[in-house]
């Protein structure tokens, strides 16, 4: 194939294992207010990938009346917020596929829900956020993944077509997002409810990162 123009990199469950932090938090402040796991992961599953503005939304479907869902919200993200600062894991071979495409001179931008200033503070704590160009976040843009407006404004941004660029997600929504945008894309599941099957959407379905980069003809077996 031709040589991509750009690599456009989901973040949370892609780049870095945030996902699960999130869900413990979640799973702690639920417990306490009595919401048993076997209720709060399977929702928490289906907020994967969605934006902070739906997250709200849903939380009012979950919690008990006598819960404010704003003060339970904020007091999630607090917690979330501290176990980050501890440094979140990157994902399997996330710093051997970056250092593999920077030797390429490959042009990369981060695609993430999460609002800007904190994404960037996860990269830079997690020692990658050099690599790449652009982050478009979650505040950033016109629209909120499933829309494709995230992955076109982060195209446009570095000056190329979506369509020339190859799109890598975790999540069934941010997946959708990066089809509909025009990118040849790769989903590397990460959390998602037991069971559930993975949509049809012309993707291809590889377990991590150098997989990805292996079907694209741009990482050798013995760089990782």
């Amino acid at each position: 194939m031709t040589k991509p123009a750009a690599f456009l990199f989901d973040m949370d469950g892609l780049l870095l294992d945030t996902e699960r932090l999130f869900l413990q938090s979640f799973l702690k402040l639920t417990a306490q207010i009595g919401i048993p796991n076997t209720v709060a992961e399977p929702f928490f599953m289906t907020l994967v990938g969605t934006s902070s503005k739906t997250t709200s939304i849903r939380l009012a479907e979950l919690l008990p009346q006598s819960v404010e869902p704003r003060a339970f919200e904020t007091k999630w993200r607090d917690m979330h917020a501290q176990n980050v600062s501890k440094g979140a894991p990157l994902k399997p071979y996330v710093k051997n596929v970056l250092d593999s495409l920077a030797d390429q001179k490959a042009r990369m931008a981060v695609v993430t829900s999460t609002y800007g200033e904190p994404a960037r503070h996860h990269l830079q704590h997690a020692g990658i956020f050099e690599y790449f160009e652009q982050v478009k976040a979650g505040d950033e843009v016109s629209a909120n993944k499933p829309d494709p407006a995230p992955y076109r404004e982060a195209a446009e941004a570095l000056g190329v077509d979506p369509k020339d660029c190859v799109a890598f997600e975790d999540s069934d929504l941010g997946t959708q997002a990066a089809v509909a945008a025009g990118c040849l894309t790769f989903q590397i599941p990460d959390l998602r409810p037991a069971g559930k099957a993975l949509p049809d959407l012309g993707q291809k379905v590889r377990p991590n990162l150098r997989a990805a980069l292996k079907d694209l003809g741009l990482i050798a077996e013995t760089t990782v």
